[in-house]
């Protein structure tokens, strides 16, 4: 840390002293008016930042050592680091620096990009307090998750794949939680409980695989990246989420795109059959191909969907409000005896918190059997806010237990 204040920009400095006033923290020596005495210099003016050399302001600074004093002051520098980046200047005007605008200026950015990690487990970026050419650096990393249920309810990290804006992968490796698994999502995830017992790295590992690429100024690029970096414990100011970048024209009010259909509506091609499991390589590649495109050739961020996705809507159901005591590997044959029919894929959403319900997408293969799927649901007929049909049905389990969901037309 001692290095990058001695680089940090002059005002970023005053402001993290500031900081450390309001705060009340202590240094070594004490409080910022402790060490001004301790240092016996007349020409220090205390009360005016502005005037105190930048030599001075680092030595106070370093004498702060505690772990969760540097981490305070990391993640404020990178506050002031992301106010920054939001502002629209011919400084900020690369295409890459457009697209952590557009970010950032998401109405859900705040609360997706809003992380505990003050935590001591938790790797806060130092990038805020570096120089301005470290900061403004456009190198770019993607990265991808895949997450198991664990039996405390929370998500594991399992495997991670990360890309370089050459799409070159730089990781790709299996995690092993450090709580009991029970729900492996192997039908989302594609990871099985043999490629967890051989799995040997923990968090800890990838953050440290990750922190090179990071502490040089890399954007960290993903597709609902929030989800991988709270999972991955990582806390980075530099970000390019292209499910907040990107929406589709016909998408009702905050609906995110998926990844598969943004890519599709882009390149013309998927990055997975529906109902395959995801690839995290892939899934890395896929969010930095998306942001290459638009570095290249900028384009408008409203994506109108293909006349195919638009077709293909008419033969799917969305259940969601799915309790997550519903084993998703289990979801297919509940279903089946819902629908009437086996004749179908699940892609499956997990929750978005911790114990939350999920969902799913289920695809027939055309509108009419999805169609005839709907009708056969036993539940009152309704429509929800947007005026879709849906269904409130009741899922017998083979545990004896019963769950409520919702079942809905997309169109």
């Amino acid at each position: 840390m001692d290095h990058n204040l001695a680089t940090a920009e002059k005002d970023v400095l005053e402001e993290l002293v500031k900081q450390v006033q309001l705060r009340g923290l202590r240094g070594e020596h004490g409080g910022w008016m402790d060490f001004v005495a301790v240092c016996n210099q007349k020409d220090i003016t205390p009360h005016n930042l502005s005037m105190v050399s930048r030599d001075v302001l680092v030595a106070f600074l370093t004498t702060f050592k505690k772990k969760e004093d540097l981490q305070r002051l990391q993640r404020f520098a990178n506050s002031l680091l992301v106010e920054k980046l939001k502002q629209d200047t011919p400084e900020n005007n690369t295409p890459e620096q457009m697209l952590i605008r557009l970010t950032m200026k998401h109405p859900e950015f705040s609360s997706d990009y809003s992380f505990p990690s003050l935590s001591n487990d938790w790797f806060v970026s130092d990038i805020g307090m570096k120089s301005s050419t470290v900061m403004n650096s456009t190198d770019m990393i993607a990265v991808d998750c895949e997450m198991v249920l664990c039996e405390d309810g929370t998500e594991g990290l399992v495997r991670v794949g990360a890309v370089d804006r050459h799409g070159m992968v730089i990781l790709d490796k299996f995690v092993k939680p450090d709580k009991p698994i029970v729900d492996y999502r192997t039908t989302i995830t594609g990871v099985t409980a043999h490629d967890i017992d051989n799995a040997t790295l923990s968090v800890v590992d990838i953050q440290k695989e990750l922190q090179p690429y990071l502490s040089k100024g890399a954007i960290l690029v993903g597709h609902s990246l929030n989800k991988d970096m709270k999972v991955l414990k990582i806390d980075h100011p530099k970000v390019i989420d292209t499910a907040l970048v990107f929406k589709f024209s016909n998408a009702r009010n905050s609906r995110k795109p998926s990844l598969n259909d943004l890519y599709k509506a882009i390149f013309g091609k998927e990055v997975r059959k529906e109902g395959v499991s995801h690839n995290c390589v892939h899934d890395a590649a896929a969010s930095i191909g998306i942001a290459l495109a638009f570095i290249k050739n900028p384009f408008d961020t409203t994506v109108a969907p293909s006349k195919e996705m638009l077709e293909a809507e008419k033969s799917r159901l969305f259940i969601h409000r799915i309790p997550s005591y519903v084993p998703s590997e289990k979801l297919n044959l509940v279903l089946a005896g819902e629908f009437h029919s086996t004749k179908f894929k699940l892609d499956v959403k997990p929750a978005k918190g911790y114990g939350g319900n999920y969902c799913a997408v289920v695809v027939f293969d055309s509108p009419k059997e999805a169609d005839q799927a709907f009708e056969n649901v036993n539940g009152y007929k309704e429509r929800d806010s947007f005026g879709l049909p849906q269904k409130l049905s009741t899922l017998k389990l083979s545990s004896g237990l019963s769950a409520t969901c919702y079942v809905r037309k997309m169109v």
